[in-house]
């Protein structure tokens, strides 16, 4: 097989997959969440690496499809927890910001409570 049907082969199924993931990541409404994020790094990522391996076997567009799918899935699971830990953090702060209001009105409280005396 010469380079340029090798790299046809190759490349147009990878470019597929790469304008679908865009089209599909670009319809959705509002800012993506890390789990998006992460299923799409996952997914373009797993169609590249399954792209070339399946190239090297003979099946380039197998190959970005099912690599594109396994990265998609191992993405989303590690957006979710990074995700989860992004809320955990949120929840820390707020929990944080509540605290420093309450020590801030005591201290308040026992300034004027000693000016008093």
């Amino acid at each position: 097989m010469n380079r340029a049907a090798y790299w046809n082969r190759f490349s147009m199924p990878l470019i597929a997959v790469v304008l679908v993931s865009v089209i599909s990541l670009g319809c959705a409404g509002g800012a993506l969440t890390t789990r998006e994020k992460g299923a799409g790094i996952g997914a373009l990522g797993g169609a590249l690496a399954g792209g070339l391996i399946g190239a090297a076997v003979g099946h380039p567009g197998a190959g970005a499809a099912i690599g594109g799918g396994l990265g998609l899935g191992a993405g989303a699971l590690v957006g979710d927890q990074l995700q989860g830990q992004e809320q955990t953090q949120h929840q820390q702060i707020d929990q944080n910001q509540a605290e420093l209001k309450r020590l801030k009105r005591e201290n308040e409280r026992l300034r004027r409570q000693q000016g008093e005396y």
